[in-house]
């Protein structure tokens, strides 16, 4: 996708649409706030690109052409999201203790199926501008969830303390029907 004004719109929908990233974040800005929650919008930033470079670069042909792998990356990618939602599950918030870490938004990030979107169909890494598309993707990406980060915090100072157990609980649920589904399809594939 060359055009910077489809790329644009391209990569904005795909980030803003709720997935395991986006819910991680959204947890992180309801439990402890935007500005503890930072750092996490690095670990999605080095988990995209990375994986858009390994997939676009090293895996790619392999992936598209090979049915079994797409199958195996699915079912991983679930059983990471199926741990994480379990590990959010039993989570209980102390006041300073982050229920989502740096590693948890890098690897759930690296392991996101919206990194095959980018690195197959909407970012032209074999195009010589690919380092300005991967710029732009980058900055539309600290922008997308900054506002993940917002959204839950606004959403946390509206729930009272005595539901704030809440937030992870729904945040486990809401990763289990993503791993769910990535699962599922993998099997009916």
């Amino acid at each position: 996708m060359r055009d910077p004004w489809l790329f644009s719109i391209a990569v904005l929908v795909v980030l803003a649409t709720p997935g395991p990233t986006n819910t991680l974040l959204l947890t992180s800005g309801a439990t402890v706030g935007v500005y503890r929650s930072l750092p996490l919008l690095f670990a999605e930033l080095a988990g995209y690109n990375i994986s858009i470079l390994v997939i676009g670069h090293v895996f790619g042909p392999t992936i598209s052409a090979t049915p079994v792998a797409q199958i195996a990356l699915r079912i991983g990618a679930g059983i990471y999201l199926l741990t994480m939602a379990a590990r959010l599950w039993r989570s209980r918030l102390r006041g300073t203790e982050l229920p989502v870490s740096f590693r948890d938004v890098f690897m759930t990030t690296l392991l996101n199926p919206k990194a095959l979107l980018f690195a197959l169909l909407i970012i032209p890494l074999a195009d010589p501008k690919a380092p300005i598309f991967l710029a732009g993707f980058s900055a539309i990406l600290v922008f997308v969830g900054s506002v993940w980060l917002v959204v839950g915090a606004i959403a946390g100072r509206m729930i009272q303390q005595k539901w704030s157990l809440l937030i992870p609980k729904t945040a486990a649920l809401t990763l289990l029907v993503f791993a769910s589904v990535l699962i599922g399809s993998a099997l009916l594939a």
